[in-house]
């Protein structure tokens, strides 16, 4: 089963709050998503693989550390889109794919409508990135779908969690690892995560 990893940081607690609140204006929140996608970056790359180089210094030459598996960030969209900006900020050379799933209103099962990934998907460390993780069912079927292009190496990253799309994710795919920046209480009877911080798309993009 892939680990799950709740990470635990002053900078993150202190945007977390503002992103929850839900007097932040459209700007505020978009802003603040970024940063705390950036800072959570940081960790989630902390065990990638490194080769070494030759480097010419204005001093002399030396031995470097450089990644040697490139990093493709996969959005959830909409919402996913928001973490984009603030991974890249971290990883510049990473590549992005983007996957579009909706939900069929008659088998309530997510769709895919939108799919294009880099080559880099099939070697490459992916980061399936969407905000919230609520019933996992959206998440689950974006990264089967990943996989289905070739992806081996899958890590989701999520801001907020709850119990029951943690369990779904462990389930559908127990070779993917979990990390978030909050695990919440639970899911209420329509389905958004309480105390969660609402609906993360619609705070993005000014469209509630």
């Amino acid at each position: 089963m892939g680990k799950v990893v709740i990470l635990d940081h002053p900078l993150i607690d202190h945007k977390m709050a503002i992103i929850r609140n839900v007097n932040t204006h459209t700007k505020s929140f978009r802003e603040n998503v970024n940063e705390i996608a950036g800072l959570m970056a940081y960790e989630i790359t902390r065990d990638l693989p490194t080769k070494k180089i030759e480097v010419i210094t204005p001093i002399t030459t030396t031995i470097c550390n450089v990644l040697d598996k490139d990093v493709v960030i996969v959005p959830i969209m909409r919402a996913g889109l928001g973490m984009v900006d603030g991974i890249q900020m971290i990883i510049p050379t990473a590549k992005v794919g983007h996957i579009g799933m909706y939900r069929d209103e008659e088998t309530l099962e997510p769709v895919e409508y939108y799919a294009k990934f880099p080559d880099e998907i099939i070697d490459g460390k992916v980061l399936v990135v969407d905000p919230m993780l609520a019933t996992g069912g959206s998440a689950s079927a974006a990264i089967t779908n990943v996989k289905k292009r070739g992806a081996t190496d899958i890590r989701f990253v999520c801001l907020v969690g709850c119990p029951e799309g943690v369990a779904r994710l462990n389930l559908d795919h127990p070779d993917v690892d979990i990390y978030l920046a909050a695990m919440d209480e639970k899911l209420n009877e329509v389905g958004y995560i309480v105390p969660g911080l609402g609906d993360c798309g619609d705070r993005l993009f000014g469209t509630k």
